[in-house]
């Protein structure tokens, strides 16, 4: 089984628009983290998933929740 690893560090400007760049890069972050773990979700068998307790219906709202 393949673990990916998602953890990223952040740094934050100081003054107002350097905080709103880095909430842009974080909310962009975490959408694309979002959207890689669904690709690889939908990626896995339905027994895989079965295992992990997740059915293909559940994908979508599971990643939201992230």
């Amino acid at each position: 089984m393949t673990a990916i690893e998602t953890t990223r560090s952040a740094h934050i400007s100081s003054g107002s628009f350097g905080l709103s760049i880095s909430r842009m890069v974080a909310a962009f972050t975490a959408w694309k983290d979002a959207r890689d773990t669904r690709k690889a979700l939908y990626a896995l068998s339905d027994r895989e998933l079965e295992d992990i307790g997740l059915n293909r219906g559940e994908i979508a709202s599971f990643t939201r929740r992230a």
